[in-house]
């Protein structure tokens, strides 16, 4: 359950999300019983960020930064269908392991704003530890140091669809650009605009709520 404050002592918030090539992350048990010479596929192919900043009362979105990512593998033709990111878009781009340093400089010590965050969450933690940073079944970041917008959508709005789609539209956001496409640049920035409302309504009520904000 969040309280109506339960953001006042932040002033700094990453939003997250990533693209991946359809399958989802292996168990760190699968991982370990795999043969020592079995290389561990990637499945992140893109991630966005966006920074969030206090301004006064509220919020304003500052810095925001995107990155594809080569996962050494195959794509999935349905999540392709979705982001429409396909392998040779990926021939020229970093491995997870060559701008994980960018990652953690660019979230710090911020909280890590992301939409269902149990799958990003398992994203990022596969991939730290594919890129050895981590070992595997360690998180990169407590599980205290996410917010979860589909969580707060469904305290406010219960009985909503919970995608973020549908989060989006059900808060009158703009969501003409992912008609066309998904991508992880702009759903982390969807993410940002959704938490920076629903802040708004769970202080102030869903019918008494501002509606602005600002964009850095």
């Amino acid at each position: 359950m969040f309280n109506p404050d339960f953001l006042d002592c932040f002033d700094r918030l990453v939003a997250f999300d990533a693209e991946t090539t359809g399958k989802r992350a292996p168990s760190a048990e699968f991982i370990r019983k795999q043969p020592f010479a079995w290389k561990p596929p990637g499945v992140v192919i893109e991630l966005g960020f966006v920074e969030i900043l206090r301004d006064g009362a509220g919020w304003k979105k500052g810095e925001s930064w995107r990155s594809l990512v080569n996962p050494d593998g195959p794509i999935d033709p349905a999540a392709i269908r979705i982001h429409q990111i396909r392998p040779g878009d990926l021939k020229g781009a970093p491995r997870f392991a060559a701008i994980l340093e960018r990652v953690r400089d660019f979230i710090g010590e911020a909280p890590i704003v992301a939409h269902a965050y149990k799958n990003e969450r398992d994203f990022l933690d596969y991939e730290f530890a594919r890129a050895k940073n981590i070992q595997w079944g360690e998180s990169a970041y407590d599980e205290a140091r996410y917010i979860c917008t589909q969580r707060l959508f469904a305290q406010l709005y219960p009985g909503a669809g919970k995608s973020l789609t549908s989060m989006c539209d059900r808060l009158a956001l703009d969501t003409l650009a992912r008609d066309e496409k998904h991508g992880a640049l702009l759903d982390a920035d969807m993410t940002a605009d959704a938490l920076i409302l629903l802040e708004q309504q769970l202080k102030h009520g869903i019918d008494e709520a501002p509606r602005s904000w600002t964009s850095g």
